[in-house]
Protein backbone atom coordinates (compact mmCIF):
# COMPACT_ATOMS: atom_id res chain seq x y z
CA UNK A 1 0.00 0.00 0.00
CA UNK A 2 1.39 3.40 -1.01
CA UNK A 3 1.77 5.78 1.91
CA UNK A 4 -0.05 9.06 1.54
CA UNK A 5 1.74 12.38 2.09
CA UNK A 6 1.38 14.03 5.48
CA UNK A 7 0.79 17.55 4.18
CA UNK A 8 0.11 18.88 0.70
CA UNK A 9 0.22 22.27 -0.97
CA UNK A 10 -1.62 22.74 -4.26
CA UNK A 11 -1.03 25.92 -6.24
CA UNK A 12 -3.39 26.65 -9.12
CA UNK A 13 -1.87 29.16 -11.53
CA UNK A 14 -2.10 30.38 -15.11
CA UNK A 15 1.18 29.03 -16.43
CA UNK A 16 4.66 28.21 -15.22
CA UNK A 17 6.91 28.83 -18.26
CA UNK A 18 6.45 32.60 -18.60
CA UNK A 19 9.22 35.18 -18.74
CA UNK A 20 8.28 36.85 -15.47
CA UNK A 21 5.30 37.64 -13.26
CA UNK A 22 3.07 35.75 -10.89
CA UNK A 23 3.68 32.34 -12.38
CA UNK A 24 7.22 32.79 -11.13
CA UNK A 25 5.70 33.56 -7.74
CA UNK A 26 3.97 30.17 -7.79
CA UNK A 27 7.35 28.52 -8.39
CA UNK A 28 8.89 30.44 -5.49
CA UNK A 29 6.12 29.57 -3.05
CA UNK A 30 6.34 25.91 -4.09
CA UNK A 31 10.09 25.83 -3.50
CA UNK A 32 9.73 27.30 0.00
CA UNK A 33 6.88 24.92 0.88
CA UNK A 34 9.29 21.98 0.63
CA UNK A 35 11.27 23.52 3.50
CA UNK A 36 8.20 24.20 5.62
CA UNK A 37 6.84 20.69 6.19
CA UNK A 38 4.90 20.12 2.98
CA UNK A 39 5.96 16.75 1.58
CA UNK A 40 3.73 16.94 -1.51
CA UNK A 41 3.74 20.16 -3.52
CA UNK A 42 1.80 20.41 -6.77
CA UNK A 43 1.34 23.16 -9.34
CA UNK A 44 -1.82 22.74 -11.40
CA UNK A 45 -1.89 24.62 -14.66
CA UNK A 46 -2.95 24.24 -18.28
CA UNK A 47 -1.70 22.07 -21.17
CA UNK A 48 1.11 23.76 -23.08
CA UNK A 49 -0.66 23.69 -26.43
CA UNK A 50 -3.62 25.53 -24.92
CA UNK A 51 -1.34 28.15 -23.36
CA UNK A 52 0.39 28.70 -26.69
CA UNK A 53 -2.98 29.34 -28.33
CA UNK A 54 -3.70 32.17 -25.87
CA UNK A 55 -0.65 34.17 -26.95
CA UNK A 56 0.93 34.23 -23.47
CA UNK A 57 4.66 35.13 -23.52
CA UNK A 58 5.93 31.60 -22.93
CA UNK A 59 9.63 30.91 -22.58
CA UNK A 60 11.18 28.06 -24.57
CA UNK A 61 10.91 25.05 -22.28
CA UNK A 62 14.62 24.31 -22.57
CA UNK A 63 15.35 27.64 -20.85
CA UNK A 64 13.13 26.92 -17.83
CA UNK A 65 15.07 25.83 -14.76
CA UNK A 66 13.86 22.52 -13.30
CA UNK A 67 11.79 22.40 -10.13
CA UNK A 68 13.20 20.87 -6.97
CA UNK A 69 12.41 17.18 -6.36
CA UNK A 70 9.07 17.01 -4.58
CA UNK A 71 7.32 19.57 -6.80
CA UNK A 72 4.97 18.11 -9.38
CA UNK A 73 3.56 20.16 -12.25
CA UNK A 74 0.22 18.81 -13.49
CA UNK A 75 -1.54 19.86 -16.68
CA UNK A 76 -4.90 18.06 -16.62
CA UNK A 77 -6.19 17.08 -20.03
CA UNK A 78 -9.56 18.44 -21.21
CA UNK A 79 -12.74 16.53 -20.47
CA UNK A 80 -15.53 16.09 -23.01
CA UNK A 81 -15.97 16.53 -26.75
CA UNK A 82 -14.44 19.12 -29.02
CA UNK A 83 -17.78 20.95 -29.30
CA UNK A 84 -17.29 22.26 -25.75
CA UNK A 85 -14.35 24.64 -26.25
CA UNK A 86 -12.83 26.16 -23.10
CA UNK A 87 -15.13 24.37 -20.67
CA UNK A 88 -13.35 21.09 -21.38
CA UNK A 89 -10.10 22.38 -19.90
CA UNK A 90 -11.81 23.87 -16.86
CA UNK A 91 -13.57 20.55 -16.30
CA UNK A 92 -10.24 18.77 -16.37
CA UNK A 93 -8.68 21.19 -13.88
CA UNK A 94 -11.66 21.16 -11.51
CA UNK A 95 -11.94 17.39 -11.69
CA UNK A 96 -8.30 16.93 -10.71
CA UNK A 97 -8.76 19.31 -7.76
CA UNK A 98 -11.71 17.24 -6.54
CA UNK A 99 -9.54 14.13 -6.63
CA UNK A 100 -6.81 15.83 -4.60
CA UNK A 101 -9.33 17.16 -2.06
CA UNK A 102 -10.90 13.76 -1.41
CA UNK A 103 -7.91 11.43 -1.10
CA UNK A 104 -7.48 11.97 2.63
CA UNK A 105 -4.40 14.20 2.56
CA UNK A 106 -4.61 17.45 4.57
CA UNK A 107 -4.25 20.12 1.91
CA UNK A 108 -3.70 23.85 1.54
CA UNK A 109 -4.85 25.07 -1.87
CA UNK A 110 -3.63 28.44 -3.15
CA UNK A 111 -5.19 29.89 -6.29
CA UNK A 112 -3.53 32.75 -8.16
CA UNK A 113 -5.92 34.67 -10.44
CA UNK A 114 -9.56 34.76 -9.39
CA UNK A 115 -10.90 33.89 -12.82
CA UNK A 116 -10.82 31.06 -13.58
CA UNK A 117 -8.63 29.53 -10.88
CA UNK A 118 -10.39 30.61 -7.68
CA UNK A 119 -13.70 29.91 -9.38
CA UNK A 120 -12.48 26.38 -10.15
CA UNK A 121 -11.28 25.85 -6.57
CA UNK A 122 -14.61 27.03 -5.12
CA UNK A 123 -16.47 24.63 -7.42
CA UNK A 124 -14.09 21.78 -6.55
CA UNK A 125 -14.49 22.30 -2.80
CA UNK A 126 -18.29 22.27 -3.13
CA UNK A 127 -18.23 19.12 -5.24
CA UNK A 128 -15.68 17.39 -3.01
CA UNK A 129 -17.82 17.93 0.07
CA UNK A 130 -20.89 16.67 -1.73
CA UNK A 131 -19.22 13.28 -2.26
CA UNK A 132 -19.47 12.41 1.42
CA UNK A 133 -15.77 11.63 1.50
CA UNK A 134 -13.57 13.25 4.16
CA UNK A 135 -12.33 16.65 2.99
CA UNK A 136 -9.56 18.50 4.85
CA UNK A 137 -8.68 21.49 2.68
CA UNK A 138 -7.89 25.11 3.52
CA UNK A 139 -8.19 27.52 0.62
CA UNK A 140 -6.24 30.73 -0.04
CA UNK A 141 -7.17 32.95 -2.99
CA UNK A 142 -4.73 35.56 -4.24
CA UNK A 143 -5.93 38.38 -6.49
CA UNK A 144 -2.89 39.26 -8.58
CA UNK A 145 -4.33 42.21 -10.43
CA UNK A 146 -5.32 41.61 -14.03
CA UNK A 147 -8.03 39.25 -12.79
CA UNK A 148 -9.58 42.34 -11.19
CA UNK A 149 -8.64 45.09 -13.62
CA UNK A 150 -9.53 42.99 -16.66
CA UNK A 151 -12.42 40.86 -15.34
CA UNK A 152 -14.23 42.44 -12.40
CA UNK A 153 -13.74 46.05 -13.47
CA UNK A 154 -14.83 45.21 -17.02
CA UNK A 155 -17.97 43.55 -15.65
CA UNK A 156 -18.75 46.71 -13.70
CA UNK A 157 -18.22 48.93 -16.73
CA UNK A 158 -20.39 46.70 -18.95
CA UNK A 159 -22.96 46.16 -16.17
CA UNK A 160 -22.49 42.39 -16.31
CA UNK A 161 -23.64 41.82 -12.77
CA UNK A 162 -23.78 38.04 -12.90
CA UNK A 163 -20.20 37.56 -14.05
CA UNK A 164 -18.86 39.99 -11.44
CA UNK A 165 -20.93 38.36 -8.69
CA UNK A 166 -19.61 34.95 -9.72
CA UNK A 167 -15.98 36.02 -9.37
CA UNK A 168 -16.41 37.98 -6.15
CA UNK A 169 -18.56 35.35 -4.43
CA UNK A 170 -16.03 32.64 -5.34
CA UNK A 171 -13.25 34.81 -3.94
CA UNK A 172 -15.08 35.46 -0.68
CA UNK A 173 -15.96 31.77 -0.32
CA UNK A 174 -12.29 30.97 0.26
CA UNK A 175 -10.91 30.59 3.76
CA UNK A 176 -8.33 33.33 3.21
CA UNK A 177 -8.44 36.20 0.69
CA UNK A 178 -5.29 38.11 -0.21
CA UNK A 179 -4.20 40.64 -2.83
CA UNK A 180 -0.68 41.34 -4.12
CA UNK A 181 -0.69 45.03 -3.16
CA UNK A 182 -2.71 47.69 -1.40
CA UNK A 183 -3.47 49.08 -4.85
CA UNK A 184 -5.00 45.76 -5.91
CA UNK A 185 -7.14 45.59 -2.76
CA UNK A 186 -8.35 49.13 -3.37
CA UNK A 187 -9.33 48.24 -6.95
CA UNK A 188 -11.30 45.23 -5.72
CA UNK A 189 -13.15 47.22 -3.07
CA UNK A 190 -13.84 50.01 -5.57
CA UNK A 191 -15.30 47.58 -8.11
CA UNK A 192 -17.32 45.79 -5.43
CA UNK A 193 -18.68 49.13 -4.20
CA UNK A 194 -19.91 49.99 -7.70
CA UNK A 195 -21.68 46.63 -7.90
CA UNK A 196 -23.23 47.08 -4.47
CA UNK A 197 -24.50 50.57 -5.28
CA UNK A 198 -26.03 49.39 -8.53
CA UNK A 199 -27.54 46.10 -7.40
CA UNK A 200 -27.97 46.27 -3.62
CA UNK A 201 -25.40 43.58 -2.84
CA UNK A 202 -22.92 43.60 0.06
CA UNK A 203 -19.63 42.58 -1.52
CA UNK A 204 -17.57 45.70 -0.71
CA UNK A 205 -17.74 45.54 3.12
CA UNK A 206 -16.72 41.88 3.02
CA UNK A 207 -13.81 42.61 0.69
CA UNK A 208 -12.62 45.53 2.80
CA UNK A 209 -12.74 43.45 5.98
CA UNK A 210 -11.35 40.15 4.71
CA UNK A 211 -8.69 40.91 2.11
CA UNK A 212 -5.13 40.99 3.42
CA UNK A 213 -2.11 42.09 1.40
CA UNK A 214 0.49 39.46 0.53
CA UNK A 215 3.22 40.83 -1.71
CA UNK A 216 4.64 38.59 -4.44
CA UNK A 217 7.27 36.06 -3.36
CA UNK A 218 10.65 36.54 -5.02
CA UNK A 219 13.70 34.27 -4.94
CA UNK A 220 16.06 36.98 -3.75
CA UNK A 221 19.04 34.63 -3.63
CA UNK A 222 18.83 34.09 -7.38
CA UNK A 223 19.59 37.79 -7.85
CA UNK A 224 21.87 38.70 -4.94
CA UNK A 225 24.36 35.81 -5.23
CA UNK A 226 25.50 36.17 -8.84
CA UNK A 227 29.04 35.22 -9.85
CA UNK A 228 30.48 38.28 -11.67
CA UNK A 229 32.43 36.07 -14.05
CA UNK A 230 29.27 34.22 -15.04
CA UNK A 231 27.50 37.53 -15.59
CA UNK A 232 30.32 38.68 -17.85
CA UNK A 233 30.12 35.42 -19.81
CA UNK A 234 26.37 35.76 -20.35
CA UNK A 235 26.77 39.34 -21.50
CA UNK A 236 29.64 38.47 -23.84
CA UNK A 237 27.50 35.77 -25.46
CA UNK A 238 25.04 38.53 -26.36
CA UNK A 239 27.73 40.92 -27.53
CA UNK A 240 27.21 43.08 -24.44
CA UNK A 241 29.33 44.28 -21.56
CA UNK A 242 28.57 45.80 -18.16
CA UNK A 243 26.89 49.21 -18.28
CA UNK A 244 26.82 49.15 -22.09
CA UNK A 245 23.05 48.91 -22.38
CA UNK A 246 19.71 50.06 -21.07
CA UNK A 247 17.41 47.12 -20.34
CA UNK A 248 13.68 46.50 -20.66
CA UNK A 249 12.75 42.95 -19.62
CA UNK A 250 9.06 42.16 -19.30
CA UNK A 251 6.04 41.17 -21.32
CA UNK A 252 5.83 42.95 -24.67
CA UNK A 253 2.47 44.66 -24.32
CA UNK A 254 1.47 48.23 -25.08
CA UNK A 255 0.66 48.85 -21.40
CA UNK A 256 4.34 48.34 -20.54
CA UNK A 257 5.23 51.66 -22.21
CA UNK A 258 7.79 50.25 -24.64
CA UNK A 259 6.91 52.78 -27.33
CA UNK A 260 7.47 55.61 -24.86
CA UNK A 261 10.80 54.06 -23.90
CA UNK A 262 11.88 53.81 -27.53
CA UNK A 263 11.00 57.45 -28.10
CA UNK A 264 12.71 58.51 -24.88
CA UNK A 265 15.84 56.56 -25.71
CA UNK A 266 15.95 58.11 -29.19
CA UNK A 267 15.69 61.59 -27.64
CA UNK A 268 18.43 60.97 -25.05
CA UNK A 269 22.17 61.53 -25.10
CA UNK A 270 22.46 57.98 -23.78
CA UNK A 271 21.63 56.54 -27.21
CA UNK A 272 25.03 57.67 -28.54
CA UNK A 273 26.98 55.43 -26.17
CA UNK A 274 24.55 52.69 -25.11
CA UNK A 275 22.29 50.03 -26.64
CA UNK A 276 18.62 49.62 -25.73
CA UNK A 277 17.94 45.93 -25.12
CA UNK A 278 14.25 44.99 -25.18
CA UNK A 279 13.85 41.45 -23.83
CA UNK A 280 10.59 39.56 -23.71
CA UNK A 281 7.70 38.07 -25.60
CA UNK A 282 4.10 39.14 -25.80
CA UNK A 283 1.06 39.97 -27.91
CA UNK A 284 2.48 43.25 -29.23
CA UNK A 285 5.99 42.04 -30.07
CA UNK A 286 5.63 42.45 -33.83
CA UNK A 287 4.10 45.92 -33.48
CA UNK A 288 6.89 47.05 -31.16
CA UNK A 289 9.61 45.70 -33.44
CA UNK A 290 8.13 47.68 -36.33
CA UNK A 291 7.95 50.78 -34.14
CA UNK A 292 11.59 50.40 -33.12
CA UNK A 293 12.65 49.91 -36.75
CA UNK A 294 11.17 53.32 -37.60
CA UNK A 295 12.95 55.05 -34.70
CA UNK A 296 15.88 57.40 -35.20
CA UNK A 297 17.75 55.13 -32.77
CA UNK A 298 16.85 51.91 -34.63
CA UNK A 299 20.48 50.84 -35.06
CA UNK A 300 20.98 50.96 -31.29
CA UNK A 301 17.91 48.87 -30.35
CA UNK A 302 18.12 45.09 -29.93
CA UNK A 303 15.24 42.67 -29.25
CA UNK A 304 15.75 39.38 -27.38
CA UNK A 305 12.93 36.82 -27.28
CA UNK A 306 14.79 33.83 -25.85
CA UNK A 307 15.93 34.95 -22.40
CA UNK A 308 15.67 32.07 -19.95
CA UNK A 309 15.59 31.68 -16.18
CA UNK A 310 19.35 31.38 -15.81
CA UNK A 311 20.27 34.34 -18.01
CA UNK A 312 17.67 36.83 -16.78
CA UNK A 313 19.34 37.88 -13.48
CA UNK A 314 22.67 38.40 -15.24
CA UNK A 315 21.13 40.67 -17.87
CA UNK A 316 19.59 42.68 -15.05
CA UNK A 317 22.84 42.84 -13.09
CA UNK A 318 24.83 44.16 -16.04
CA UNK A 319 22.57 46.95 -17.26
CA UNK A 320 23.36 50.66 -16.97
CA UNK A 321 19.69 51.34 -16.24
CA UNK A 322 16.46 49.35 -16.24
CA UNK A 323 13.38 51.05 -17.68
CA UNK A 324 9.75 49.93 -17.43
CA UNK A 325 7.54 53.01 -18.00
CA UNK A 326 4.30 51.09 -17.47
CA UNK A 327 1.01 52.93 -17.95
CA UNK A 328 -2.60 52.11 -17.10
CA UNK A 329 -4.66 50.72 -19.96
CA UNK A 330 -8.12 49.09 -20.00
CA UNK A 331 -6.66 45.62 -20.59
CA UNK A 332 -3.84 45.84 -18.04
CA UNK A 333 -2.52 47.93 -15.17
CA UNK A 334 0.65 47.05 -13.27
CA UNK A 335 -0.52 45.91 -9.85
CA UNK A 336 2.94 45.40 -8.37
CA UNK A 337 6.03 45.13 -10.56
CA UNK A 338 7.94 41.92 -9.86
CA UNK A 339 10.54 42.51 -12.57
CA UNK A 340 11.39 45.88 -11.04
CA UNK A 341 12.21 44.28 -7.70
CA UNK A 342 14.21 41.53 -9.38
CA UNK A 343 16.41 44.11 -11.11
CA UNK A 344 16.86 46.04 -7.86
CA UNK A 345 18.06 42.84 -6.20
CA UNK A 346 20.39 41.97 -9.07
CA UNK A 347 22.31 45.18 -8.55
CA UNK A 348 22.02 46.66 -12.01
CA UNK A 349 21.64 50.35 -12.81
CA UNK A 350 18.84 52.55 -11.46
CA UNK A 351 15.21 51.64 -12.18
CA UNK A 352 13.24 54.13 -14.29
CA UNK A 353 9.49 53.64 -14.06
CA UNK A 354 6.10 55.32 -13.49
CA UNK A 355 3.90 55.58 -10.41
CA UNK A 356 1.35 53.29 -12.05
CA UNK A 357 -0.86 50.98 -10.01
CA UNK A 358 1.14 49.09 -7.40
CA UNK A 359 4.59 50.06 -8.70
CA UNK A 360 5.25 52.56 -5.86
CA UNK A 361 4.80 49.69 -3.38
CA UNK A 362 7.31 47.59 -5.30
CA UNK A 363 10.08 50.19 -5.60
CA UNK A 364 9.51 52.40 -2.56
CA UNK A 365 11.64 55.54 -2.88
CA UNK A 366 14.46 53.79 -4.74
CA UNK A 367 13.44 54.41 -8.39
CA UNK A 368 13.59 57.35 -10.78
CA UNK A 369 9.91 58.11 -11.35
CA UNK A 370 8.70 59.67 -14.61
CA UNK A 371 5.17 60.66 -15.67
CA UNK A 372 3.29 58.18 -17.84
CA UNK A 373 3.55 58.65 -21.61
CA UNK A 374 6.34 61.21 -21.31
CA UNK A 375 9.31 60.28 -23.57
CA UNK A 376 11.02 63.57 -22.73
CA UNK A 377 11.05 62.71 -19.04
CA UNK A 378 12.32 59.22 -19.86
CA UNK A 379 15.17 60.75 -21.89
CA UNK A 380 16.14 62.98 -18.97
CA UNK A 381 15.96 60.08 -16.50
CA UNK A 382 18.12 57.91 -18.76
CA UNK A 383 20.75 60.59 -19.09
CA UNK A 384 20.78 61.15 -15.32
CA UNK A 385 20.95 57.43 -14.50
CA UNK A 386 23.55 56.50 -17.13
CA UNK A 387 25.61 59.65 -17.64
CA UNK A 388 24.93 61.92 -14.67
CA UNK A 389 25.60 59.80 -11.58
CA UNK A 390 29.03 59.27 -10.05
CA UNK A 391 30.22 55.77 -9.21
CA UNK A 392 29.62 56.50 -5.54
CA UNK A 393 26.09 57.69 -6.15
CA UNK A 394 25.32 54.61 -8.24
CA UNK A 395 26.72 52.32 -5.53
CA UNK A 396 24.65 54.00 -2.80
CA UNK A 397 21.54 53.86 -4.98
CA UNK A 398 22.16 50.18 -5.70
CA UNK A 399 22.54 49.32 -2.03
CA UNK A 400 19.35 51.13 -1.04
CA UNK A 401 17.37 49.48 -3.84
CA UNK A 402 18.60 46.01 -2.90
CA UNK A 403 17.73 46.54 0.76
CA UNK A 404 14.17 47.45 -0.21
CA UNK A 405 13.88 44.44 -2.53
CA UNK A 406 14.78 42.03 0.27
CA UNK A 407 11.40 42.77 1.90
CA UNK A 408 9.87 40.53 -0.77
CA UNK A 409 12.04 37.49 -0.10
CA UNK A 410 10.05 34.35 -0.80
CA UNK A 411 10.62 32.82 2.63
CA UNK A 412 9.35 35.93 4.41
CA UNK A 413 6.33 36.14 2.12
CA UNK A 414 5.51 32.42 2.46
CA UNK A 415 5.74 32.46 6.25
CA UNK A 416 3.53 35.53 6.56
CA UNK A 417 1.01 34.05 4.13
CA UNK A 418 0.84 30.67 5.86
CA UNK A 419 0.66 32.18 9.34
CA UNK A 420 -3.02 32.78 8.70
CA UNK A 421 -3.71 29.18 7.71
CA UNK A 422 -4.96 27.57 10.90
CA UNK A 423 -6.69 24.39 9.67
CA UNK A 424 -5.40 21.03 10.89
CA UNK A 425 -2.81 20.67 8.14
Amino acid sequence: MIALPDRRLVIVVRADPVICGHSGEARNLAEVALTRGFDDVRILTWPLDRLEETGLPLKPLDTVLPYSPGITVERPEPVGGYKIPDGRYLAGLTGRLIELFTDGVPTVCLSLYLSPHTVAVADAVRAARSTGLPVNVTTVAEAVGSDVTDIVRACVEDDRFGAAAHVLSSYLSQDHCVAVSDYTKDVIVEAATAIDERHGTRFAPQCAARIAVSYPAIDTGAYTSLDPSVTDAHLAARGLSRDSYVLFLSRLGLAKGVEDLIDGFAASMTRHSRTLVIAGRGPDAATLREYAASSAAAESIVFLDDVGDEEKPHLMAGCAAYALPSKPRPEFTETFGIALVEEMLAGGGPVITCATGGIPEAVGDTALMVPVEDPGAIASALDHAVLGMTDGERAAHRERAREHGLHFDRERVFDRLMAGVTAAV
